[in-house]
């Protein structure tokens, strides 16, 4: 089991386990809704996840029965973007002072550099949706619900649905996701290609830490490597991406993990590789 918690009561906890790290979000009174506090608390679990050797894996999810995350807290966030309330504590007054550390709650436009693994327990609706579009695999309850429902309430998607769901699912169907604020199931989810795994409950964070234990004993500099190499050639020709995938690949060949792995082979046990 993972390492318990700094603080476990607190909105957000960190948990490791060997190299495999758990970001919780814990505010299931509220559905998980990200207030300042939650976005801030986030966004600093993924700098310190980043910029820690250790972890080689991460796993995101909410706490509850119900709710990954039901996306911003309309109260809490979006009268205070939008001029509706005047920033009342420590929490309010450091969001005001950069407004754009929102993204890096949500993963927009910051690479935790390190495989993102989604073990969504419930509705991931709103930002909660475009949290889990910011990870690289998604497990998810079966009874959870998907849906970006911003526009019902006069709101613009900004956590990266416009640019990311037209790319991960079929564009028409994602139009009309953004475009109706309805919701789909998991199973819908699921034949879109939008989820890896759909699992009752009780399964899905072992399921999603078994993935993430899978993925932290291979190498972790070519986990690294490949990750960066499919996500920067998204978008690209074939001729474009095959070209860029020769940098990515040549530190990896080159490295003393890439000696390490076949010589383990050849030894018939488990390679002992050092990231680099």
């Amino acid at each position: 089991m993972p390492e318990p918690a700094a603080n476990p009561a607190a909105k957000v906890s960190v948990a490791r386990d060997g190299h495999v790290a758990v970001v919780t979000l814990n505010r299931p009174e509220a559905r998980n809704a990200i207030d300042p506090e939650v976005a801030l608390r986030l966004a600093d679990a993924w700098l310190e996840l980043r910029d820690d050797d250790r972890v080689r894996a991460i796993v995101v999810t909410g706490s509850g029965d119900t709710t990954f995350s039901a996306g911003a807290d309309l109260g809490r966030m979006i009268t205070l973007f939008n001029g509706g309330r005047v920033a009342e504590d420590e929490w309010d007054k450091r969001l005001m002072s950069d407004i754009f550390v929102f993204d890096r709650t949500l993963l927009r436009d910051f690479d935790a550099v390190k495989p993102v693994i989604a073990a969504v327990n419930g509705d991931a609706i709103a930002g909660g949706m475009e949290l889990m579009q910011g990870c690289d695999i998604r497990v998810v309850a079966e009874h959870a619900r998907f849906g970006l429902q911003e526009v019902k309430w006069g709101l613009f998607p900004a956590g990266g649905s416009t640019a990311r769901l037209p790319r991960q699912i079929p564009y028409a169907i994602a139009m009309e996701l953004l475009l109706t604020g309805d919701l789909i199931d998991a199973r819908r989810a699921y034949e879109l290609g939008l989820v890896n795994h759909v699992l009752p409950r009780e399964q899905v964070l072992p399921k999603a830490l078994a993935i993430a234990q899978k993925i932290a004993a291979n190498g972790p500099l070519a986990v690294r490597e490949v990750r960066k190499s499919a996500r920067a050639c998204i978008g690209l020709t074939e001729k474009e991406g095959l070209q860029l995938e020769k940098m990515f690949a040549a530190p990896v060949i080159m490295s003393r993990d890439a000696r390490e792995g076949p010589r383990a082979f050849k030894e018939k046990r488990k390679p002992d590789f050092e990231g680099r």
